[in-house]
Formats: C-alpha cells, sequence, structure tokens
C-alpha cells in the first residue's frame, strides 16, 4: 500500500501535477446563507444509488425468472431463456444501452433514467440467472420430492422449501453481481444520465481537476461496494447462525 502511494506520487511528481485536494469539499455540498445544499458529486450519487437499486431489484427478478424457465420442462420456455442468455451475455453492455436508449427508447417512449434501469437490469439479470439455477439445483431432489408428497405444487416448493434452502448458499456470489452492477452503473454517463460519473466528468471539464475527481469517484465506488459487501456479510453470519 505504501509503495503503491509512493509510486503514485513520484509518478505525479515528474510530470509537474499540482494537487488541489482543498477543492473537492465544495463539489460534495455548499454553504449559502446558512443553508446546506448538495454539490454535483452527492447529486450524481443519488442518481447512482437510485439506478443501482431499482436495477439491481429487475435484475433478481429477471435472474429468477430465466433460472425456473431453464429448469421447466417445456421446450418453449427452455429456448425463450437460452435466447435471451446468449444474446446478452454475448454482446457488450454498452451496445445493448445504445440499443435500448435510441432504438426502443423512441418506439416505445422509454426515457434516459428507464433506458438505463432496463439495459443495466437486462444485462446483470443475465448473469444473475446462472447463481440462482446453481443454487437451486445445489438442493437436493430429495426435497422437492418429499414437498411433492405432502401435497405441495410447484410454486409452493420453490416457495416454501427450495428459495429458503438456497438463497444462503447464492448470497457471496449475488453479492458480487450487485458489486458489479453498481460499477456497470458508470456507463449510464454515455447516454447523459447525471449520474455520479456524469458529474464527475462535468466538473473535470470545467476545473481541468481530472485526477482529484477521478480518485474521488473511485474512492465513492470503493466505500458504497465495500460497504455492500459488509452489511450482506453480517447478513450471511445471521442466516447461518438462525440455522443451527
Amino acid at each position: 500500500m505504501s509503495f503503491g502511494v509512493w509510486l503514485i506520487w513520484r509518478g505525479f511528481d515528474r510530470i509537474g501535477y499540482h494537487w488541489q485536494w482543498y477543492r473537492i469539499p465544495e463539489y460534495f455540498y455548499r454553504v449559502d446563507n446558512g443553508k446546506i445544499t448538495l454539490g454535483p458529486l452527492l447529486q450524481g450519487m443519488k442518481v447512482t444509488f437510485q439506478i443501482s437499486a431499482l436495477s439491481l431489484v429487475l435484475s433478481f427478478i429477471f435472474g429468477l425468472g430465466t433460472a425456473l424457465l431453464r429448469l421447466s420442462e417445456g421446450f418453449i420456455s427452455r429456448l425463450i431463456a437460452r435466447m435471451y442468455l446468449e444474446l446478452v451475455r454475448n454482446t457488450p453492455l454498452l451496445v445493448q444501452l445504445f440499443f435500448i436508449y435510441f432504438v426502443l427508447g423512441p418506439i416505445f417512449d422509454i426515457d434516459r433514467f428507464m433506458s438505463a434501469v432496463l439495459a443495466l437490469s437486462l444485462f446483470e439479470g443475465a448473469y444473475a440467472s446462472e447463481i440462482f439455477r446453481a443454487g437451486i439445483v445445489s438442493i437436493a431432489k430429495g426435497q422437492r420430492e418429499a414437498a411433492f408428497s405432502l401435497g405441495l405444487n410447484t410454486a409452493q416448493t420453490y416457495r416454501h422449501i427450495i428459495l429458503p434452502q438456497a438463497i444462503p448458499r447464492m448470497l457471496p456470489a449475488l453479492v458480487n453481481q450487485g458489486v458489479s452492477l453498481i460499477k456497470d452503473s458508470a456507463l449510464v454517463s454515455t447516454i447523459a444520465v447525471y449520474d455520479l460519473t456524469m458529474q464527475g466528468q462535468i466538473i473535470i471539464s470545467n476545473t481541468f481537476l481530472t485526477f482529484e475527481i477521478w480518485f474521488t469517484i473511485a474512492a465513492i465506488y470503493l466505500v458504497i461496494t465495500a460497504t455492500l459487501s459488509l452489511i450482506v456479510n453480517r447478513l450471511q453470519k445471521r442466516l447461518k447462525a438462525n440455522r443451527y
């Protein structure tokens, strides 16, 4: 860590870069006439939270639905799920984002915010579906057979028997997918959604505080993802404790 800091400092010292960290706080908040107002970085972070939270919920819904389709006995259901997975996982997220915003957006009247949410949800949902499928398959078949013998239908079996046992096993992988979604949300700036990354680009274009702003944005993303991982790790420990 110390060596890395020294290496960065030496690199910028060689190119004669003058740090201006004292200017960063004004882009978090301002005090006008005794009233605190959010700066562009906090405004952008608010938009990032909104997009990430909504996309995370939808991606898990898409992921679980796709996993159930793949595990169903219907040929059409499995085919639809497979086509969705192959299409989404084998094309770049940026291309999908542009397609939804510039092609589907005008047709279905989808604004840039919802275009960003839809693109992230579909992209991350494709990867989450494999996590859900693996978690469901990991549950012994005897559990399902026992549920059917008790008179439960398929939906009741998944709700009361399979998913409650599978979710704790899937949590670490789902957290990693959530972290990936938060970082991928930076791409929504390409369609002029004023998230954290877009606000940073605007500040840089006006002030030329290139490295200070980018390092600050990177630190914000690090704090967000590390906090998410910490919360879920504690939740996972609590779930394990309740099981025994």
